[in-house]
């Protein structure tokens, strides 16, 4: 019994490379108890931070400390490993290794709450008449980088890896790729000038003629994500969209029918008069179509076309979507086919007349 008691001594003595089992275990729980705690430390801090928050009128505070709650769940287990250093009797190189890995858990807390803070500053600043929605993803998506670019860095120097040479080696690695990789920065700095120009923005209707037409749902670095009518999405690089004419149907103030009805030429100028009018009417009260100084509905006989008697048709409705414009005109081309046929007059086509001077007497 004595030499198991002294073997078991020894054993805990020497422990696992030579630390004692105790701080091994005292260790352990250490750990585990931060994890156990870590949703208990994250409620109170930012309990009592709400509080806080509570007493501003801006939103925010609260959505910054939102994006907290995960950087604050790294608080306990940073304190934990920094009480492991001081527990396990570790020195010399291994000591410093577990230091600086502490030191680089600290600043990994520390970037990781900043990089977490950008979304909801740059969500306050999305009210500013020059910041767009893409513009805001592209800025928050290059804030977040730099905070990690910069984190890194620290990291780095903290293990004492010089920084300087390995700039130098990733400028000339940077030269290498942008030979060979022209067109990513071609399409980067599309993307840019496309944000920039305010072409067009997420949710936008753009069309180019005979090519595209369909809905933007996402502009990123390299390319730009639209979904047809078809609901099928198209990847297109942004430098194929920065060279082209473009329509942006999101950008309008008003939509606009502009259209010619041919009516027959044995259509009297009484009944012309009363089509004409009655067709302006319906436009004028009809709440499908604007009523506003600035844009008149025009109903004119404007041409005696080779077999029909033209009359042109502008009418101005809003912005509305594709399927509700569609149904606006084709409730417009009910009432005119209505007004035109109670009006005892009828739609013309192209025709050709034959006339035969004389027919011979026998075939």
């Amino acid at each position: 019994m004595e030499n198991f008691l002294v073997l078991l001594s020894d054993v805990w003595n020497r422990g696992f490379l030579g630390i004692n089992l105790g701080a091994i275990i005292s260790s352990l729980i250490v750990l585990l108890i931060a994890f156990l705690f870590r949703g208990f430390v994250i409620s109170v801090i930012i309990n009592s931070l709400s509080r806080l928050a509570a007493n501003t009128e801006s939103t925010i505070d609260d959505e910054i400390l939102d994006a907290l709650k995960k950087p604050i769940g790294l608080i306990p287990i940073t304190v934990a490993l920094y009480v492991c250093t001081l527990i396990l009797p570790i020195d010399g190189v291994v000591g410093e290794i577990a230091t600086n890995i502490v030191k680089a858990f600290v600043i990994f807390t520390i970037f990781s709450a900043l990089s977490n803070s950008v979304r909801p500053i740059f969500a306050a600043l999305s009210t500013s008449s020059w910041l767009t929605a893409s513009m805001q993803m592209w800025l928050e998506r290059a804030a977040r980088f730099l905070v990690w670019v910069i984190g890194f860095a620290i990291i780095l120097d903290i293990f004492g890896i010089k920084i300087g040479p390995l700039v130098a080696g990733l400028g000339l690695f940077s030269v290498a790729v942008a030979l060979g990789a022209q067109d990513f920065f071609k399409n980067l700095i599309a993307g840019i000038l496309v944000i920039g120009e305010h072409r067009f923005q997420p949710g936008d209707r753009i069309e180019v003629e005979g090519q595209l037409h369909g809905i933007v749902e996402s502009i990123g670095f390299r390319s730009t994500v639209i979904r047809t009518f078809d609901t099928a999405p198209m990847t297109i690089p942004n430098k194929d969209l920065s060279d082209v004419k473009l329509i942006n149907h999101g950008e309008m103030k008003n939509r606009r029918i502009n259209w010619r009805i041919n009516l027959l030429y044995s259509t009297s100028i009484d009944q012309l008069e009363k089509i004409r009018s009655e067709i302006k009417q319906h436009i004028i009260d009809s709440s499908d179509f604007i009523n506003d100084e600035d844009l008149e509905h025009v109903v004119r006989v404007v041409e005696l076309g080779s077999s029909s008697i033209d009359i042109m048709i502008v009418a101005y409705c809003e912005p509305v979507g594709f399927v509700d414009f569609n149904l606006i005109k084709e409730n417009l081309i009910f009432n005119i086919m209505k007004i035109v046929k109670d009006n005892g007059s009828e739609f013309a086509y192209p025709s050709t007349s034959l006339y035969v001077e004389s027919m011979p007497d026998k075939f």
